[in-house]
């Protein structure tokens, strides 16, 4: 039996004095040994809980949570006074806490404050709290626990930060990151999201800081020995992974939007002055919000911190969201239209986020609802909001990165199974953000966008604060016009289904009760992972269709028994307006009017589904793409490349067909389908450059220029332009220069010398300078400089660019010193190893070290980044995912084989990159002889 004598803390008085009660002891209560068998907790005796997942006996509905964390020792105490509702008589409370010792544990009764006894499970990261009597069904109870901790040196829980202002000093903050099971390593919490609260908050600091957290700031005690203690408001019920807190130097700008409501931007001192941009979209986003949603913003600020050191992109903590530097500092000056449309992207998701904080998933098997929807909104809000940035292109080439994971057999639902942490952390992927985000898009398109918005704000009106699973979602979408379903007063909604019934159309006719299941249809895309390849044959006026699963694989039997409800768009020959066709079963046939030249389904790529044109299909849609490819949208001739290009690998298509399709883009002009012609034919080359294959190399290297030649040579190297020709611009110049075409190399060295003998103070232009970075990274004088320059700028945007030039350098020492320097943290933040990581592994000169980097480095990456986070996945699949040869697939295995459960073995991403060197093996071997061919046959054609 463990005995433990206690010593209550400050924090315990002064939460005990506010509840008015007192110690009844100090001597925690002898714990006897049980025979029951199951989990052992740390003092040897049995752990009276088995699963994962917390008993549902009590839920929370308060904290008073008081923190200090002291940024000189770098750890943390505090006191948390938990309010509980008890739903069966229970003498045990399972709670979570991670990496942290417990001090004092107390029942709080009118009859005084009884200690608790406490045993710990770390591998579930559980407390139980066991009481001598039992909590009675229907009462409310509070329990108190004081505790502390390390701030943490990863980047979840409550962890240390640090930045270099100009002058050289080094200033440490603490901040927080929850999401998605990291509140228990910075308080004993509830921390599950369908156990919601709401929390007080309390922060003790130094005068020299300041302390933000997810509500305002209501007092400010001064406390002995010169420390102030902020008190800030109760939150609204939400999830314990939303609780965010800051203790820093930072300074902040604010405005109001039109409803009053508070948004402040946190920086940096030395760089508020780039949070202009930031300010003004997080306003214009909020009101677009409140507009859209219908629902007032339920807090009083929204505060905006942009924190040195942070894994992820953005965290949605509710009244204090969380970036990244690069993600919300933007100069105007110096930062590209890439920038622009980035930083207000990433705001418009987090903004979202607020339907998942009003409303969130029972569980992380419905992470989607969060992310994707959030990943969706980005498109409609931004497109209001920002036309001008064209966020439409970005958005297309999500669906087509969520394809490419999702066309691997490893892939998942959308809604999956999850019980762990690492399997929580693997859903942060590119199928629940981006195939969710596209998804919900095919769908509004398919119920119009105006039942579509109606159908949100019901679903959000009706589980505000609650926890939903998708079920309710489709539900919400369902029955629009319902008489059952119609509240006095909801004029939008009345004025929806009253035009349609005056109005009814061939577009409307999903929304019959006869015609429509939402439920039914978005089943077949959440429930079974991977997306159909439809094929369409056209003989006269019939268009025979079938669907199958597209996967990249060579077991056939993996494609059976999935069948998707695939809303079907298409245009023809005879007619450009946009028609529908439901396709629920393997096959079926649809009747044209009369015959066409040809027809193109999934219009604007508005659908998750690849398409094939049997027969002569592909050769008409080739014939018009190059005698009149305007005829087609931007977003249709990207789709018809993505398609083309992925259907020789499962070998529906011949690679000539493709390579023949290609063709065209001599003559396009429009950034989506150029960057996807990039996107489709780099890749060739890429597999040959981890190869000993030179000729073909530089062949392929070769036509690829010369298909472009025209285009990049019809470039200024200034800023002028919209954004999308800016983009385009940046893009070209980049890879003229990266494939030493001669006028690109030359303009671009001869800006970089200019650019160095000026010490680095001319001006380049925005949209070059990732260009001539580049060049200036090929000499030894040159990255110096560039490193040097990289030390001390202040500007976000410009170190990126800065860090990709000189992480493609073909010195190989300076690229293995400058892994070396991501790792230490100092010069080069940690933050931005994955990027450098998988930068130099696409690097020609670079990839081994890159691999070699990450098999040595392994143990300390996992601790960094966390066992099955999106970061670590994105490095495992970054580096290996160009290996095409059965030695390096071999090697590769042997490394991730050796590893345990506790250090990886299990993550799906080591899957994934099984998978796709298998893939890249079968294409080399496949398709090799015919790419040599059609390059010798076409050269004189595009010398």
């Amino acid at each position: 039996c463990l005995q433990i004598k206690w010593t209550l803390s400050p924090f315990v008085y002064v939460l005990m004095r506010w509840a008015g009660m007192n110690v009844l002891t100090n001597e925690r209560p002898h714990v006897c040994q049980s025979s029951e068998e199951g989990p052992t907790s740390t003092s040897g005796q049995p752990f009276p809980w088995h699963h994962m997942r917390l008993p549902k006996t009590v839920s929370p509905l308060h904290y008073d949570l008081a923190i200090h964390p002291n940024l000189t020792t770098l750890d943390f105490s505090g006191v948390v006074r938990i309010q509980l509702e008890v739903h069966r008589d229970t003498s045990l409370v399972i709670l979570h806490a991670k990496q942290m010792q417990i001090s004092e544990a107390l029942l709080l009764a009118p009859e005084g404050a009884r200690p608790l006894r406490v045993l710990e499970y770390p591998r579930f990261h559980q407390l139980a709290l066991l009481l001598d009597s039992p909590l009675a069904k229907g009462g409310t109870y509070q329990v108190l626990l004081g505790f502390s901790a390390n701030l943490s040196d990863s980047f979840h829980g409550f962890y240390k930060s640090s930045y270099r202002t100009s002058s050289g000093e080094v200033r440490v903050l603490a901040s927080t990151q929850f999401e998605a099971t990291f509140a228990r390593a910075a308080f004993p919490c509830f921390d599950e999201p369908a156990f919601k609260a709401k929390f007080t908050i309390q922060i003790i600091r130094e005068p020299r800081h300041i302390a933000i957290s997810n509500m305002p700031i209501v007092k400010t005690v001064e406390l002995p020995g010169g420390l102030l203690e902020d008190h800030f408001d109760t939150t609204v019920k939400m999830s314990t992974y939303l609780v965010a807190y800051i203790v820093s130097d930072f300074l902040s700008v604010s405005k109001t939007t039109h409803r009053g409501v508070k948004i402040s931007v946190y920086a940096v001192p030395e760089k508020i002055d780039q949070t202009a941009l930031a300010l003004d979209a997080a306003v214009t986003l909020l009101d677009f919000y409140e507009e859209y949603f219908h629902i007032p913003y339920p807090l009083p600020k929204q505060d905006l911190a942009a924190i040195p050191d942070f894994q992820s992109g953005a965290m949605e903590n509710w009244g204090l969201s969380t970036y990244r530097e690069t993600a919300l500092l933007y100069d105007p000056h110096k930062s590209s239209p890439s920038d622009k449309l980035a930083v207000t992207k990433v705001i418009a998701h987090e903004y979202a986020q607020w339907f998942g904080n009003l409303v969130t998933m029972e569980w992380w098997n419905d992470l989607w609802l969060n992310e994707g929807f959030a990943k969706f909104m980005e498109l409609i809000s931004v497109n209001v909001t920002h036309p001008e940035l064209q966020v439409d292109d970005v958005f297309l080439g999500k669906c087509f990165e969520a394809m490419e994971v999702d066309s691997l057999p490893s892939s998942h639902p959308v809604s999956t199974h999850v019980e762990n942490p690492v399997q929580i952390q693997e859903m942060f992927d590119d199928v629940s953000y981006d195939k969710g985000a596209c998804i919900l898009n095919m769908l509004r398109d398919f119920l119009t966008p105006e039942a579509f918005e109606i159908g949100i704000i019901r679903y959000l009106k009706h589980f505000s604060y609650q926890n939903t699973v998708s079920q309710h979602l489709w539900e919400s979408l369902s029955n629009l016009c319902s008489p059952d379903h119609l509240n006095k007063g909801d004029r939008k909604r009345e004025e929806f289904c009253s035009a349609r019934a005056r109005h009814s159309t061939a577009s409307q006719q999903w929304f019959s009760d006869d015609e429509l299941d939402v439920q039914a249809i978005m089943d077949t895309w959440t429930l079974q992972e991977g997306f159909p390849l439809v094929t369409v044959e056209v003989r006269g006026r019939e268009v025979r269709l079938s669907q199958e699963r597209y996967l990249k694989t060579d077991d056939p039997s993996l494609t059976e028994g999935f069948l998707w409800q695939i809303p079907l768009t298409y245009v023809t020959s005879a007619s450009s307006t946009v028609h529908r066709f439901l396709l629920k079963t393997k096959t079926d046939v649809l009747y044209l009017p009369q015959e066409v030249d040809w027809l193109k389904f999934n219009v604007d790529m508005s659908g998750y589904y690849m398409v094939h044109y049997a027969g002569d299909g592909w050769n008409a849609i080739i014939h018009l793409l190059q005698h009149n490819h305007t005829v087609l949208t931007s977003n249709d001739r990207a789709s018809l490349i993505h398609d083309v290009f992925q259907l020789v690998g499962v070998g529906k298509v011949r690679l000539d067909t493709a390579l023949d399709l290609s063709l065209y883009l001599s003559r396009e002009t429009e950034t989506m389908a150029v960057t996807q012609g990039f996107e489709e034919l780099v890749p060739l080359y890429k597999l040959m450059e981890k190869r000993d294959m030179a000729a073909l190399e530089n062949q392929m290297k070769g036509y690829i220029v010369d298909l472009f030649r025209g285009l990049i040579d019809r470039q200024n190297w200034d800023d002028s332009g919209s954004v999308s020709e800016r983009v385009l611009r940046s893009y070209l110049l980049l890879f003229g220069c990266v494939r030493n075409y001669p006028p690109c190399v030359e303009k671009a060295t001869r800006l970089f010398n200019e650019w160095r003998a000026s010490g680095g103070h001319m001006s380049l232009p925005v949209d070059v300078t990732m260009a001539v970075f580049m060049m200036g990274a090929r000499t030894p004088e040159g990255w110096d400089f560039l490193f040097e320059k990289y030390r001390t700028s202040l500007q976000m945007s410009v170190k990126s660019r800065m860090k990709v030039a000189m992480a493609f350098s073909p010195l190989r020492d300076k690229l293995a010193w400058m892994l070396e320097q991501s790792v230490q943290g100092d010069v080069m933040k940690l933050q931005d190893l994955p990027d450098v990581v998988v930068t130099v592994s696409r690097n020609p000169r670079g990839y081994n070290l890159a691999w070699d980097f990450l098999r040595a480095n392994w143990h300390t990456l996992i601790k960094k980044f966390d066992l099955g986070s999106n970061i670590i996945a994105y490095m495992v699949t970054g580096v290996t995912n160009r290996y095409s040869t059965t030695e390096m697939l071999d090697e590769v295995k042997r490394f991730f084989g050796s590893l345990t459960e506790e250090t990886g073995s299990e993550m799906r991403s080591i899957q994934q990159t099984y998978e796709t060197i298998q893939d890249n093996i079968r294409w080399m071997e496949a398709h090799l002889p015919e790419l040599q061919a059609w390059l010798d046959k076409h050269r004189p054609r595009i010398v």
